[in-house]
């Protein structure tokens, strides 16, 4: 996945999470028309903050720009930035790093 540059830099331990849409196109070659589609639950960090602020100690982010992760269904806010959507969430949103 290429990089981009944001004008916008999540705070403390947020990130921005593009997500991966889902196949349009089952094994069965059913098509799966975009109001019956789940939420994608995986995604790339576009950017990251800095990390959490604890008793005036910041404590660095075990996430990078770049890493695939899988998140909560309903996890984060959608935002549009560029034209494009995304998801800024918190880092515990997060529950996996996909390696």
């Amino acid at each position: 996945m290429a990089e981009k540059t944001f004008n916008i830099q999540p705070l403390g331990d947020r990130v921005i999470v593009k997500a991966v849409e889902p196949a349009e196109v089952m094994k069965g070659g059913i098509i799966i028309p975009d109001t019956a589609k789940e939420k994608p639950m995986e995604g790339h960090i576009v950017a990251a903050g800095k990390g959490k602020n604890v008793d005036g100690k910041i404590i660095p982010m075990e996430l990078k720009v770049g890493d695939r992760v899988l998140y909560g269904k309903y996890s984060g806010t959608e935002v549009k930035i560029n034209d494009e959507e995304y998801l800024i969430m918190r880092e515990e949103d997060v529950l996996a790093i996909i390696k």
